[in-house]
């Protein structure tokens, strides 16, 4: 049996070093945290949404970065394999809006311990406070790894652990807090491989100018939010956001800047048109007869206090200043351009996207090691024999919902499954 190290006690390290471990292997992982499974704690609001109950299509279209790469590995573990798993292992689980699989306690805790157990239960030897300094490799294979252990109150110990295999787990850049520094970029490079550029994802976006901060604290639901690049609509989506002093956040944004962060990265959005439809299950006709009415049956009272109704009253001042509309005006007194400018700014809101925020509030990194050398069956290294990665340290990402996770479980599984084949 092989000999194995996985740097980072994170999803996809953890679900690695179980399945191998049932397979009777020797693995150690080297963790640089005082704790395993530190992002996983705060995943899904603290709740853990883990994997998506859905079918095989419906998850490659919600993966963002190279969905053809992961086509094997959705043979390997499924997201139905997943939950099957957390349920044999016995966590209870549930399925809620959108297919997201959750613990039934809704405690992100249940999933740390389960895989905690579970790795207990194969032996699997986790090393706390040991930061992987460096990979070994020798003719062309892996053979180990250098870590430099910093237990509190214990002296500084640089250590050298000899492994048949090494599966580099290390995540993103993502949450900083929890850890997360990058060092598997380093070790891709130092092997041979090639990183793409990297950005956070599914995160709030700046805004340009003070409309943003004016509604700031303001919540929109069942809106839809639409980007254009030139004449090519690059994203669409339809959900809920959130207004803040900095710009915009919420489900719909971070789906966005999961699609669109790349183009924010390169010019400050400026060549984006952005806008949201705050009443999306309306035509513009629809709505037009819709104030007439309306209208007519109150044309003696002011603007503002006629349309209240349709509007979130944080908003209402902001939507006049942008329709140029007096909201003391008498309903009498409005033309037909006025109406049309009220209808314009209702299904075409204005947004100016500036910059994405940082990796501290970013769910994943969106870049990461080239896929191009990795094998998608295993998860192996084309350069070097033995050396694998998985989960988010690859360029590899999606929308929220579970599929992020996904991608962690799975691309493990490929790793634990090529490794025990061998033998």
């Amino acid at each position: 049996m092989s000999n194995i190290i996985i740097i980072g006690a994170g999803a996809s390290g953890m679900m690695a070093a179980i399945l191998l471990g049932e397979r009777g292997h020797k693995v150690t992982v080297l963790e640089q945290n005082e704790r395993i499974g530190k992002k996983l704690y705060i995943t899904g609001k603290g709740r853990c949404n883990f994997t998506n109950d859905c079918d095989r299509q419906t998850f490659l279209d919600n993966v963002v970065s190279n969905p053809r790469f992961l086509y094997s590995a959705l043979d390997v573990m499924t997201p139905q394999d997943v939950i099957a798993a957390f349920e044999n292992w016995g966590m209870k689980t549930k399925v809620e809006r959108g297919n997201r699989a959750f613990p039934a306690s809704d405690k992100s805790a249940d999933v740390i311990d389960t895989l905690r157990d579970q790795m207990k239960k194969n032996k699997v030897r986790v090393m706390l406070h040991t930061r992987v300094t460096d990979i070994l490799t020798k003719d062309g294979a892996v053979a180990g790894v250098t870590a430099i252990e910093t237990r509190p109150g214990k002296e500084e110990r640089h250590l050298t652990y000899e492994a048949d295999k090494v599966i580099v787990a290390t995540g993103g850049l993502s949450y900083r807090s929890t850890g997360a520094t990058g060092d598997g970029y380093e070790f891709a490079l130092k092997t041979g491989h090639s990183v793409t550029d990297r950005s956070p994802s599914l995160v709030p976006i700046n805004c340009r100018g003070d409309i943003c901060p004016r509604m700031q604290g303001l919540s929109l639901k069942n809106v839809s939010l639409t980007i254009k690049r030139g004449k090519k609509v690059v994203f669409t989506g339809f959900g809920e956001m959130l207004f803040t002093h900095f710009g915009v956040s919420g489900p719909l944004i971070l789906s966005a800047s999961a699609k669109t962060g790349r183009m924010i990265n390169e010019n400050g959005g400026r060549d984006l048109d952005v806008w949201i439809d705050l009443k999306p299950a309306v035509s513009e006709e629809q709505l037009n007869d819709r104030l007439l009415r309306l209208f007519d049956a109150n044309k003696k009272k002011a603007l503002k206090n006629v349309i209240a109704e349709l509007y979130p009253s944080r908003m209402l001042p902001v939507i006049m200043e942008l329709a140029d509309l007096d909201p003391e005006q008498k309903i009498y007194e409005m033309k037909k351009s006025d109406r049309e400018s009220l209808i314009r700014i209702t299904k075409h809101f204005p947004l100016s996207f500036e910059s994405l925020r940082g990796y501290n509030e970013a769910v994943v990194t969106q870049g990461g090691v080239s896929v191009k050398a990795v094998r998608p069956r295993s998860m192996e290294s084309g350069k070097v024999r033995g050396l694998y990665f998985i989960g988010e340290v690859l360029d590899l990402d999606a929308f929220t919902g579970g599929f992020n996770l996904q991608i962690a479980w799975m691309t493990a599984a490929c790793a634990a499954k090529a490794i025990d084949e061998e033998e």
